[in-house]
């Protein structure tokens, strides 16, 4: 989801089935990480939840997750699991009432929130102690030959379609601003073991290539998959892709 100013602009739901069976799952190493930030188990609060990607293994950690995005359809198209509560809300209205929460997490999605609102319902439901954990990931590898495809890809045939906020994922969110002290930003892999066509699925929800689409009334898909075709054919075997994840955490009481 995105915000200009005040306002919602929303970036995912005119594909949010897409998003949700192509998106990439995070690795269990990341989510066991954010989970023992937290000081008790009790409720954790994923915000920007899209389809539930961060929200579902969280749910195995904890006794329950809230799990909220602006997006009412992509929030129609996540994941059901037991214990995750999926509800519509913007990033600064968790509606947990009286409840404090344990742990609160982004999962690509804090580049598009009005941070000072986000942060100051951060520091309302957090308890003493709780914490915030972020993070975002960068462009995908696969090996040399995919790799130079999809980069003049994402910046030669798409690249103008990208949102401005874009830019703090090329940064991995060094130029945001995170007023809570307390963790150092940490790396973690995340690898998927992918054939073309997954891959290309991928690629397909990227909101610049939605955008693309809907200005040009032309898929700039087919042509990317041409240009595979060379270094990656449609029946080879699938491969591994991987992402830099970059996390960002601190704790209620240790603002900056």
């Amino acid at each position: 989801m995105s915000r200009g100013n005040d306002a919602f602009s929303d970036h995912f739901s005119g594909h949010a089935r897409e998003y949700a069976e192509a998106r990439p799952h995070y690795p269990d190493a990341l989510i066991d990480r954010v989970a023992v930030l937290a000081p008790a188990r009790n409720l954790a609060w994923d915000c920007g939840t899209g389809s539930g990607q961060a929200a579902v293994p969280l749910a195995r950690r904890f006794t329950r997750v809230l799990a909220t995005d602006a997006s009412a359809e992509q929030v129609a198209r996540a994941e059901a699991a037991p214990g995750v509560d999926y509800r519509v809300a913007p990033e600064d209205a968790c509606p947990t009432g009286d409840v404090g929460v344990d742990l609160v997490t982004v999962a690509q999605a804090l580049h598009w929130f009005r941070f000072d609102a986000f942060y100051a319902e951060v520091r309302r439901v957090l308890v003493p102690g709780g914490a915030l954990a972020v993070w975002t990931y960068g462009n995908s590898s696969v090996d040399a030959g995919v790799d130079a495809l999809l980069d003049r890809f994402y910046h030669e045939r798409v690249g103008r379609y990208w949102p401005a906020e874009r830019r703090h994922v090329e940064t991995a969110y060094a130029d945001i601003p995170f007023p809570f002290a307390g963790g150092a930003r940490e790396d973690f892999p995340m690898t998927q073991t992918w054939t073309r066509e997954r891959y290309v699925a991928y690629v397909a929800t990227w909101s610049a290539t939605a955008r693309a689409r809907k200005l040009e009334g032309v898929d700039p898909l087919p042509e990317l998959e041409r240009a595979l075709d060379v270094v990656w054919p449609a029946d080879a075997p699938a491969r591994f892709v991987t992402w830099p994840v970059k996390l960002l955490w601190g704790r209620k009481g240790g603002e900056a």
